[in-house]
Order: C-alpha cells, then sequence, then structure tokens
C-alpha cells in the first residue's frame, strides 16, 4: 500500500471536510473508492482530490448532490446541468414574482375587497397547473372541425403563457379568467350558429385570411370600412353556406354577427381581463369582432360589388396578411 491512497481520516484531514460528509459522498457514489485494506477500509486515490474539488465548486452554487452525481459519473455533461439549473431556478423566480404579485394584488385595498380577491387569487397559486386547466378548458370547448393549426393559434390567445414577471393587475385578471370560464354557461366564443355551416373546413380555410387581415387592421387602429378583410369574412361565411357574396346575403351576416356572442359581456370581459394578463399584446377579439361588424354595415351602405370592394378598400383598408392571429367568427 502507498500514500498514493488515502483513508477516508487522512482525506478528512486534508480537505478540512468532516468525515460524515466525506462517508455520504462515498456512500452516494461520489468518491470512487481506489482499493481496500486488509481490514477492509476503503482507500481513496487521486482521482477523490479531484472529485471533491469538483463537488466544492458546485456545491458553493448550491446544486443539489443529485445533479453533481449525475455530472461526476458521466451521465450528464457540465453545460447540460447548469441549463438545467438555470431553467430550475427561472421557474423559482417566476413563482416567486407571482407571489410578490399576488400579495401586491391583495395589499393595496380594503378589507373586504381583500377577501373576495384571496379567494379568486387562490385559484391559480400553482402556475402550470392553472394554465393547463385553463387550456383544457378550450380544447372541449373549441369546434372539433377546426383545423389543428388554427386551433393551436386559437388556443395560445385564449390561453397564453403567464408572464414571468406580472405586475399585481395582471396576477388579479389571470384569476378572475379561471373564475370566469368555470362559471355555468359560460357562452363558447364560437357564437351559436356554427350548426348552419354546409362547408366548415372551406370556412375554416378562408376566415383565417380574414382574422390576419382583421388584427392587423385593429393593431394598427385603421378605420372600419368596407375592403379585403371584409371581402374575406364575408366570402367565408358564404363558401360555408354554400352562398353567394350579395348585398342581401351581406345583409343577413351582418344581423347574424349583431347579434353573435362576439357581443356576450362574458366575453367582453375574458378579452379585456387578456389585455390585462398580457399587457395589450393580444388580440382582442371583441374589438375585432365589432371592427369586422361595423366595416360590413359599412359595406352595405356603400352597397359597393365585390370586387369593386377590394379596389376601393385598398385606400383604406388593411395593409397585407400577418399571419400571426387567428380571428373573430359568427
Amino acid at each position: 500500500m502507498t500514500h498514493r491512497t488515502w483513508s477516508i481520516g487522512e482525506l478528512a484531514a486534508a480537505t478540512g471536510l468532516s468525515v460524515k460528509t466525506l462517508r455520504y459522498y462515498s456512500d452516494s457514489g461520489l468518491l470512487p473508492v481506489a482499493e481496500r485494506s486488509g481490514g477492509g477500509h476503503r482507500r481513496y486515490g487521486p482521482e477523490a482530490w479531484e472529485r471533491i474539488g469538483l463537488i466544492r465548486r458546485l456545491r458553493a452554487l448550491d446544486t443539489p448532490i443529485a445533479a453533481i452525481t449525475r455530472v461526476a459519473c458521466g451521465e450528464q455533461t457540465l453545460g447540460d446541468l447548469v441549463a438545467t439549473e438555470l431553467a430550475a431556478i427561472e421557474e423559482q423566480l417566476t413563482q416567486l414574482r407571482w407571489r410578490e404579485a399576488t400579495l401586491g394584488a391583495l395589499d393595496d385595498c380594503a378589507d373586504g375587497e381583500r377577501l373576495r380577491r384571496l379567494e379568486i387569487l387562490a385559484r391559480v397559486h400553482r402556475l402550470p397547473e392553472a394554465r393547463r386547466s385553463l387550456t383544457d378548458h378550450w380544447y372541449r370547448e373549441l369546434p372539433a372541425e377546426m383545423p389543428r393549426r388554427r386551433l393551436e393559434i386559437m388556443i395560445a390567445m385564449l390561453s397564453p403563457e403567464p408572464s414571468h414577471n406580472p405586475s399585481p393587475a395582471a396576477a388579479l385578471a389571470y384569476a378572475e379568467i379561471h373564475v370566469l370560464v368555470s362559471t355555468p354557461g359560460f357562452t363558447r366564443w364560437t357564437g351559436d350558429h356554427a350548426e348552419e355551416m354546409r362547408d366548415a373546413p372551406a370556412f375554416y380555410g378562408e376566415i383565417d385570411e380574414a382574422a390576419a387581415l382583421t388584427a392587423a387592421a385593429v393593431q394598427e387602429r385603421l378605420r372600419p370600412g368596407p375592403g379585403p378583410a371584409v371581402d374575406a369574412f364575408v366570402s367565408a361565411h358564404a363558401r360555408a353556406r354554400r352562398e353567394s357574396d350579395t348585398p342581401a346575403f351581406r345583409r343577413f351576416l351582418h344581423a347574424l354577427v349583431s347579434r353573435s356572442s362576439g357581443f356576450d359581456p362574458r366575453l367582453r370581459r375574458y378579452w379585456g381581463l387578456l389585455d390585462a394578463v398580457t399587457a395589450g399584446r393580444s388580440l382582442n377579439m371583441t374589438a375585432a369582432h365589432a371592427w369586422l361588424t361595423e366595416g360590413l354595415s359599412l359595406s352595405i351602405a356603400g352597397t359597393v360589388p365585390c370586387a369593386e370592394n377590394s379596389a376601393h378598400g385598398s385606400a383604406q383598408g388593411p395593409p397585407p396578411a400577418r399571419k400571426a392571429h387567428s380571428g373573430p367568427a359568427a
């Protein structure tokens, strides 16, 4: 036996770590045993010194022993460990920021309002579960015939990723959204006339164009009026019902969308709450619905044929489609 190996006591004396700590590292598989003494005691070689150095550096960063073990045993690279730990810390920070926002929402209000808010905010104390429940709700509610791509766009709009650094108002609004969707009879966003569509695939194909054009117009604060967005909206509904785009059909469609769920007060509140949650980054579907309804009304008042509408609308209509959003459908 040479002095290139050390007993656990010698290793403890040289490193300043306790025998108990070194034994724990050894039992965890962190410290490789070079050989056994005649009495069966573990002896440690130079590799143990290197391991102790790695352990000390990572423990100084509060890295869990289990994670250090994976790196030491070659199951995970140091780079992967750093990335994993950063992601875990970001998740913890997000939870702390939401806790701070929640407490902030409970701080600046009277006692009665504080109790009301407390009951609401308690619904979203675990963010991943809260978002999953919201997402699951809309997967159940949105039409089964909706194309997958458009379904995913709508889910992203209706159930946005919570902010990593919310304001108290955003935290409260996010909790109120969960209360709203759990209300019995909460109206589906799609309206009450989907059963009248004979060609739903055609509708969902063309409504994407209308939605993108409307989103661009609303975001750029363009005035409603005849133009490509309205024409695409009418065309989608006409094809879905196997009708023609005529003044009579436009009057029918205007009456339909004017009384549709786009103006349901619960949905108005839902989109208003989403505005607060996303700080206005999400398209307000009530605003888009209102924009299209007024534009459709003006197109009827002008009684402009569809081909002329497109040319006339180019001056005041929305710019080319931006496919970042999907939009309303009556």
